[in-house]
């Protein structure tokens, strides 16, 4: 059983060598990583750890693309390590099994879809890790009303190299020529921390500026605080996704969200 990591970065140097080191004991065996012009530190980050971890690290500067660019990461994956299967991450996701990823994995399928849930940011919180509360019933927005924490996200994919064709647009799915053989996988899951700091996310934010200049594609939310960030309003929304006491009280007794502390317990474990 060999496992592989494809990631796409960009300017993730306060989460990529945690997201590394998880894996690697959760049971992954290879990373496969694409820089896309990073500045902050994160290529370097990944060229030092690649002396310590199995990574193939490729830098591009091309204009972002994401589908193209997973789909060539986990092709990669596939000819320098012939594994026998290949998850589709971003460096804000941690994949957990109980038992380990190796032994949850061994079954057959061509595309295993994977539940993806959102760690709330609160105000009492000195680390992203240490987080305790999970959002386990996702809230429908009205169109144009969107909020990344509570709202609707997709699922991710784990990827049988054998008869892989490509990844779509988010890493949300995948084509395959054995697409009768896609199931959802519920043995492991994902806990997903987009926002982490404001520094974070004001950099993610003048990040999605620029991609939108030039015709990418992405979510309400996003653009949203695209246009908060040119109005000087970046600061505003911000706040509004950083949790009080009372409001996690409330959220909770609501059951949107619940308290469940599997990273940071882990993240003890493992010492990261």
């Amino acid at each position: 059983m060999h496992i592989s990591m494809a990631l796409l970065v960009k300017n993730e140097i306060d989460i990529i060598e945690k997201n590394i080191r998880f894996h690697s004991k959760m049971g992954v065996d290879s990373f496969v990583i694409m820089d896309n012009n990073s500045d902050d530190g994160t290529y370097e980050k990944l060229k030092e750890l690649s002396k310590e971890f199995e990574i193939t690290l490729i830098q591009n500067k091309e204009p972002y693309k994401q589908a193209k660019f997973m789909t060539y990461l986990t092709k990669l994956a596939k000819k320098k390590y012939n594994p026998n299967w290949v998850i589709n991450s971003d460096a804000d996701e941690f994949w957990v099994s109980k038992k380990g990823l190796k032994k949850s994995l061994q079954i057959k399928g061509s595309v295993l879809q994977i539940p993806r849930y959102n760690m709330t940011l609160y105000k009492r919180l000195n680390n992203w890790w240490e987080s305790e509360y999970k959002v386990v019933n996702q809230v429908l927005y009205k169109e144009g009303e969107p909020n990344i924490i509570l709202g609707k996200i997709g699922r991710k994919v784990i990827i049988n190299p054998k008869g892989y064709l490509k990844t779509n647009s988010g890493n949300h799915s995948a084509e395959h020529l054995f697409f009768w053989q896609k199931k959802e996988f519920r043995e492991i899951e994902i806990f997903h921390y987009p926002i982490r700091s404001y520094e974070q996310f004001e950099k993610n934010i003048k990040n999605r500026v620029a991609l939108l200049k030039i015709g990418a594609k992405m979510g309400n939310h996003y653009k949203m605080w695209a246009r908060a960030y040119e109005q000087n309003r970046l600061k505003e929304e911000f706040e509004k996704i950083v949790f009080s006491k009372e409001k996690l009280k409330c959220l909770e007794d609501v059951n949107i969200i619940k308290k469940d502390s599997t990273i940071k317990e882990m993240f003890e474990k493992f010492k990261i």
